[in-house]
């Protein structure tokens, strides 16, 4: 990741940049906000439960020489997440990229699934995408720079038959078109879109007798590491990915393919 603290016309010290990012108290979310702490940004993450794992991220952002706040918040809801957005901006003067990490999922045979379970997989996968977007884009476009960065999954893009976990998949193919139709909108402004679509990632989240089990359906023959996730955001949200838009890398090892 570049520096960002590069000196303007007049030799001061540009702002530094921040990144907001969902889902960033642990995993996968958590490892890009270290990463981009340790190129000296700031860092504000948004969780629903995770109190404690939030706090000690931010403790780790600080150590690794960047800044970090963190915030309860559902961005599923568009009034929460506008408000996260301004206290974001409120705090900092800014938001320069917006990563969302957050893509919770559950286990359900289609005609087994329940309403409310249903509804759960959209509200949680697809519209936090669109509602960070829509209230941290201003600024970018203002400013003429920005990145998001948003989660999908490995075979999202097939638009395959998924029955076991039917409305996470179907979110997650729509977090690859909205994300498209951001990069076209957004692209005049200076502001890049971006998908990232891991396979089976060791981020501590599934048991390891699951990751285990998918091994042997993984062509490169093994589990990801959560540092493979972050080195395509840490490409993503840089300056040499300036002109890469509207993209979708796959971190899978070939599985999904």
């Amino acid at each position: 990741m570049q520096a960002s603290n590069q000196a303007s016309d007049q030799g001061a010290p540009a702002p530094r940049r921040v990144a907001l990012i969902t889902g960033g108290a642990r995993g996968i979310g958590r490892a890009i906000g270290e990463e981009l702490a340790s190129a000296g940004w700031r860092v504000a993450i948004c969780y629903r439960t995770s109190e404690a794992d939030a706090r000690e991220a931010v403790a780790r952002f600080k150590q690794r020489g960047g800044d970090g706040m963190a915030e309860r918040c559902d961005v599923s809801d568009p009034g929460a997440a506008r408000g996260l957005c301004r206290c974001v901006e409120d705090e900092w003067g800014r938001i320069d990229a917006v990563v969302n990490a957050a893509g919770p999922y559950h286990r359900a045979k289609l005609l087994k699934e329940t309403p409310a379970g249903w509804r759960a997989m959209f509200q949680n996968n697809l519209d936090p995408v669109f509602f960070t977007a829509k209230y941290a884009s201003p600024g970018m476009i203002e400013r003429g720079w920005g990145r998001i960065v948003s989660f999908s999954m490995a075979s999202a893009d097939r638009i395959a038959a998924n029955t076991a976990v039917t409305a996470h998949f179907i979110a997650k193919s729509g977090v690859l078109s909205l994300s498209r139709a951001l990069a076209k909108e957004l692209a005049p402004h200076g502001v890049t879109v971006n998908c990232i679509s891991p396979g089976f990632i060791d981020s501590k989240s599934a048991p390891p007798e699951e990751l285990k089990k998918m091994k042997k359906r993984i062509p490169a023959g093994y589990v990801g590491a959560v540092e493979d996730a972050v080195a395509a955001a840490r490409y993503l949200l840089s300056e040499e990915a300036r002109y890469v838009t509207g993209a979708n890398i796959h971190v899978s090892g070939g599985w999904g393919l």
